[in-house]
């Protein structure tokens, strides 16, 4: 059984070495492939790829930096293996942690395993606290009550990971996505060390994307199946109330003979007919994204297999 494992570096000069070797130990003794995909870096990171000597290792080259959720799918596009495991490439994570996660995973029948970062060693006010907000705010807005989404450690199934929607930036919510393909998902705690070399891409910031990317999650977790519901529904209710409005102006003209025509109910007519347009058009374009062959959201600029 061959092991995937995928790692996404922007500008992680410095570190790629001892990633490597690190995972080379924590790995002995299984059959296992290192996919680096370099997202657009700028620095020595590509360099010190071509420099490894290493036959298990893949390097996937991204014409230019696309984002941490395309550069997770071209990973998953290339991986040969059974499992497929996430990490970043900053050497915050321990290596040594992976093969614990694979046995839960073979043993315990799960789909998905992932991890909760221990005594973290991150700033206090720009990095756990806007992490404790956004894990919170998930796990109520999407009912999948895992503990740290932040935390890319992860072990998946290969057919799994390979069906997640990765654009934007959704892998922040890899594991609900996981959860909307019907994924057994569990996790457990690793170790977490302080970042040595290079600067995290991670701040205050991305607290407001994680925000809208959860209102994009909510309607793809009710609705991406069904757009029609959504936009149904909300014609429905524009037509009921621009009813209403037009019955109360007719009683009003029968009753008294004098006519109070409202602006907002021919508005909500006509915008009920436009929502179902746009209803429509969600379903039209459903059905054409599941008929067609699959597009990339990445290009890479080139594939290197040192075996």
């Amino acid at each position: 059984m061959i092991v995937s494992v995928v790692i996404c570096v922007y500008n992680e000069a410095g570190n790629i070495g001892p990633l490597v070797e690190e995972l080379r130990s924590a790995l002995r003794g299984r059959s296992y492939e290192l996919i680096y995909v370099n997202d657009g870096s700028t620095d020595g990171t590509l360099a010190e790829l071509d420099a490894l000597a290493a036959p298990e290792l893949v390097i996937v080259d991204l014409a230019r930096n696309y984002g941490q959720s395309q550069a997770l799918a071209a990973g998953f596009a290339v991986a040969q293996g059974t499992w497929v495991v996430t990490l970043d490439g900053d050497l915050q994570h321990d290596p040594a942690d992976i093969p614990r996660l694979l046995t839960l995973a073979e043993s315990g029948g799960y789909d998905m395993v992932g991890s909760v970062r221990a005594r973290r060693q991150d700033g206090f006010w720009l990095r756990k606290v806007p992490s404790w907000v956004a894990n919170a705010l998930i796990r109520r807005v999407t009912g999948v009550y895992l503990h740290d989404y932040g935390s890319s450690l992860r072990v998946f199934r290969t057919d799994l990971a390979k069906r997640l929607p990765l654009y934007g930036e959704l892998h922040r919510f890899m594991p609900v996505l996981a959860h909307l393909e019907g994924a057994r998902m569990t996790e457990v705690p690793v170790h977490h060390r302080a970042r040595l070399h290079g600067a995290s891409k991670y701040g205050l910031g991305r607290t407001m994307k994680v925000i809208s990317d959860l209102m994009l999650l909510v309607f793809l977790k009710r609705y991406g199946l069904k757009p029609m519901h959504f936009f149904g529904h909300g014609s429905l209710y524009m037509w009921a109330v621009s009813g209403l409005l037009y019955a109360y102006d007719g009683w009003h003209f029968l009753t008294n003979g004098v006519r109070h025509p409202s602006l907002l109910a021919p508005l909500l007519l006509v915008g009920g007919f436009q929502f179902l347009g746009m209803g429509l058009l969600a379903e039209l374009l459903l059905r054409l994204y599941y008929n067609s062959p699959q597009r990339t959201t990445y290009r890479i600029r080139n594939l290197t297999k040192k075996s």
